[in-house]
């Protein structure tokens, strides 16, 4: 109650000096009607439940994503081992009596086999590049090869395969492609030698 009164006597002083200066004295700003709370709670409610459904539907593609960022990482692994693999197959010479050769050539094969098992359950194929169109969106040119016997512009062979993950490119497959030779151009200066006869 003390203090009311000490707020009016405070306030008393402003209005005395705005009528002293020919202003109208401040009224008090009309009291504000109540925001509805109800209508800001529904409105909050349908957008926490749309934003619910779009993380989960998200989530799914989000997981396969980081499956298939770990999954690039393994590849140069998987590329050393087929090349361990050809260099074996070339390899005819046995160990001593066959068996360390034999049983590194198993080893290499074991888990290799993992390797392509895993693949398979996550959905990664190998690209089949060789004698197909190039396809810029799959393939990543590092040479071209001049053969007339080839159709131009068909994969010549692979340098690095490539992976596909569903139908998104997870690694292009490094590959050359096939040009026809270039017929060599006649030399203009032996047609001005023929004229000038």
């Amino acid at each position: 109650m003390k203090r009311k009164k000490e707020e009016e006597q405070a306030a008393a002083p402003e209005t005395e000096q705005a009528a002293a200066q020919g202003q109208a004295p401040a009224q008090p700003s009309e009291p504000r009607p109540e925001p509805d709370y109800y209508d800001q709670l529904l409105r909050l409610k349908a957008d926490f439940e749309n934003y619910r459904k779009r993380v989960d539907r998200e989530k799914p593609e989000l997981i396969a994503f980081g499956k298939q960022q770990v999954l690039c990482k393994i590849l140069p692994v998987y590329d050393a081992l087929l090349n361990a693999r050809k260099a074996l197959e070339k390899s005819s010479a046995p160990g001593k009596d066959g068996a360390p050769l034999d049983d590194l050539r198993k080893g290499l094969e074991m888990v290799y086999g993992e390797l392509e098992k895993l693949f398979a359950a996550e959905g990664i194929k190998c690209m089949e590049c060789q004698g197909k169109p190039f396809d810029p969106m799959c393939h990543e040119v590092l040479g071209v090869v001049e053969d007339d016997s080839a159709e131009e512009g068909l994969v010549h062979d692979e340098l690095q395969r490539g992976f596909m993950a569903g139908d998104r490119v997870l690694r292009p497959a490094r590959v050359r492609i096939t040009r026809k030779k270039a017929v060599p151009a006649q030399q203009p200066a032996a047609e001005e030698k023929s004229d000038g006869k």
